[in-house]
């Protein structure tokens, strides 16, 4: 069967270091055993050579997957990308190896049942890179920042204002005089904060220099809530916003619609699902956080009073999403535009 010339649908069972192959007919009869190849970009596309005109190739949206779709498409294939929530079942079965992986990788692919996720190209791989080295940087800091007011609580200091790294907590930082080895640790991590500020700085003037000529990074900013902070996560983390029909399955990619389950005669809707992408998820949540004006902030006013802090503040960031896929479709959000 090695020299079979039809189409030949192939499944990849990634892993970091190796990866098995298996190849199949479109009637599911196997071709060759199974091949162990080891990750090595020059070898994987000797290996795509050798499998015909166009073939259908499957791999896991796994750790590290950017270089194989790479190769991949520059060898000629065809490259789906499998969802892992679509194919977690994988786990349950009582038998578990990579060849059995990368085999019915190949059968959900041939039989087009296959929970593909977006492979995203790389100029958008690019920016979501600098967007989430960001927020790591970001939160790394917010650990930092929270270590300090542990050392200032060892030493029963009382911080009055509301922002310890401030002006005014700069200065009271400046004249603290705690014991030695706090007052050493204080210094430290004060001399780690302006170092992580400083990377900050950098990639946030980056980005905002990259997408300044983005039509929907502009048009975006024009919701209340949403600077070039937010709007950058939104255009990276999005990227090609034609891909959803409308807004709605925008919302339930980010994992903001409400869970849903029906049997028979019984329907069950829950919170929101959480099953999606977290940063634009947080975007959105962030951008209504203290928002009060405007058509979101009397929705999120009105739904508090009716539902709660946390339904509005979800339903408001919902609708906000929403602005967020018209201005990135069209590059302007009619809505909000100024009348004439």
């Amino acid at each position: 069967m090695d020299e079979y010339d039809g189409r030949q649908y192939v499944g990849i069972d990634l892993h970091r270091r190796r990866s098995v192959i298996v190849r199949m007919t479109p009637e599911g009869e196997r071709l060759g055993p199974a091949v162990r190849i080891d990750n090595d970009p020059f070898e994987l596309a000797q290996l795509v050579a050798s499998w015909g005109v166009d073939p259908e190739v499957v791999l896991e949206a796994t750790y590290g997957w950017y270089w194989a779709a790479d190769v991949l498409v520059d060898a000629g294939a065809n490259v789906h990308l499998a969802h892992p929530l679509g194919i977690k079942g994988f786990a349950n079965r009582r038998v578990k190896n990579d060849e059995i992986d990368a085999a019915d990788l190949a059968d959900l692919l041939r039989m087009g049942r296959l929970p593909e996720a977006w492979i995203a190209p790389p100029q958008v791989r690019g920016l979501r890179e600098q967007v989430r080295h960001r927020c790591k940087l970001v939160a790394l800091r917010s650990g930092l920042k929270a270590q300090v007011h542990a050392v200032l609580a060892k030493q029963g200091v009382h911080v009055p204002m509301s922002d310890l790294f401030g002006v005014a907590g700069t200065k009271l930082l400046d004249e603290l005089g705690l014991d030695a080895p706090f007052q050493a640790r204080l210094l430290s991590l004060r001399r780690l904060i302006d170092a992580f500020t400083f990377e900050i700085d950098i990639v946030a003037k980056r980005l905002t220099a990259e997408l300044k000529s983005h039509r929907g990074f502009q048009a975006i900013q024009a919701i209340h809530g949403v600077g070039p902070t937010l709007a950058a996560v939104f255009v990276a983390e999005i990227g090609d916003v034609t891909r959803f029909p409308g807004p709605q399955q925008l919302c339930s990619w980010a994992g903001m619609t409400p869970r849903h389950r029906e049997s028979d005669t019984k329907v069950h809707r829950g919170r929101i699902t959480k099953q999606g992408n977290r940063l634009v998820r947080w975007a959105a949540t962030e951008a209504v956080q203290k928002l009060y004006g405007g058509a979101i902030g009397a929705t999120r006013a009105r739904l508090t009073v009716k539902r709660g802090h946390n339904i509005a503040k979800v339903a408001a960031a919902r609708k906000l999403l929403t602005l967020v896929y018209y201005g990135l479709r069209d590059g302007h959000i009619r809505c909000l535009a100024r009348p004439a």
